[in-house]
């Protein structure tokens, strides 16, 4: 597996970070969309990504999708790890945001989002930590402070998480009790 590509003052700008946004297909999954023929649509969600989103909800910040898309699967999927944050089929995701904002009286740099295609780079030239998984397009790559060493739907997510994590000195405290003898999750 490669090293993360982290521009120069990325982890400053993590450490600001109190709302992590996320796309859906491509970033908590791999892209792929199974239809099974009766209109139900099945997507497969990394278990890494989901812990690495606890983790940032026990350190007091918000996790959100907005995706393009709607289904079934990814409701499902935010209701089990706590994200009441849901925006789907948004197709003007920087308004969106803006909105999002406003409600949360949060600044822009206050906020994070992680994408992987040509519809997530406006958002990701607004926020204040634009990341991206690495497997995304080359010209997404080429626009945000973090991208991840894994691919979208293989714990990349969860890379970035614990950048932000580490960068606003919240690791130690969220990842301690798995580091001491005769304890975990």
């Amino acid at each position: 597996m490669s090293e993360p590509r982290v521009k120069r003052g990325a982890d400053r700008k993590a450490a600001k970070v109190r709302l992590f946004l996320v796309d859906v297909d491509g970033v908590l999954t791999d892209g792929g969309i199974i239809h099974d023929g009766h209109g139900v649509e099945t997507k497969r969600f990394h278990v890494r990504d989901g812990h690495g989103i606890k983790m940032m909800q026990r350190a007091g910040i918000e996790v959100g999708i907005i995706t393009g898309r709607k289904s079934e699967a990814v409701r499902i999927r935010a209701e089990e790890l706590g994200i009441s944050l849901v925006r789907q089929g948004i197709f003007e995701k920087v308004a969106e945001w803006r909105e999002i904002l406003e409600e949360k009286g949060l600044s822009p740099e206050e906020s994070a989002y992680v994408g992987d295609d040509i519809v997530d780079i406006p958002l990701l030239r607004q926020v204040g930590f634009a990341a991206a998984v690495a497997d995304a397009e080359e010209y997404v790559l080429s626009g945000v402070d973090f991208v991840s060493s894994r691919r979208g739907g293989d714990g990349a997510v969860r890379e970035i998480i614990e950048f932000v994590l580490k960068s606003c000195g919240a690791w130690d405290k969220v990842s301690a009790k798995y580091f001491r003898t005769g304890e975990g999750g």
